[in-house]
């Protein structure tokens, strides 16, 4: 694609914007668009747990080694310091670490009332960065008909 082409794709985008937004201003109001029809559909609860877990590994994946991602979840009064994540299904997520006492703790959680809170931090000087570990159900194989 040329510097020509790639100009006058940009300039019709932009005649194309502008003359939508003229018919728009002088359309009359109740051929207006029904407010209902400007709502984004909120996604499927199964979805939701991809979504979250997903935006955990996009932010721990760029991490230099000096870098760590600190994953923590609230229940309650508990605090809980997330290093592994498990998905038994597309409705729970399953989060564990360990609590400000140093105890191993594990968080059942639905997925639309899940709550995480995602920090890069450093890591101190000599340590290892701690990784959260997401795990996963391997797909079972359907069966032959």
């Amino acid at each position: 694609m040329t510097l020509g082409s790639i100009g006058k794709a940009i300039a019709n985008q932009a005649i194309d914007s502008a003359k939508s937004g003229v018919l728009e201003a002088v359309r009359a109001p109740d051929q207006a668009k029904p407010a209902e029809a400007k709502l984004t559909p909120q996604p499927a609860a199964s979805d939701l747990g991809t979504i979250i877990v997903g935006q955990i590994q996009a932010m721990q994946r760029p991490l230099r080694e000096d870098q760590e991602l600190a994953v923590t979840y609230r229940a309650g009064n508990e605090m809980l310091r997330v290093t592994e994540i498990f998905v038994p299904s597309g409705q729970v997520l399953v989060f564990a670490g360990v609590d400000p006492e140093g105890r191993v703790t594990r968080v059942i959680s639905p997925v639309d009332a899940a709550q995480v809170v995602c920090k890069v931090m450093p890591v101190a000087p000599g340590a290892a960065p701690v990784r959260v570990n997401v795990l996963t159900p391997k797909p079972q194989p359907k069966p032959a008909a």
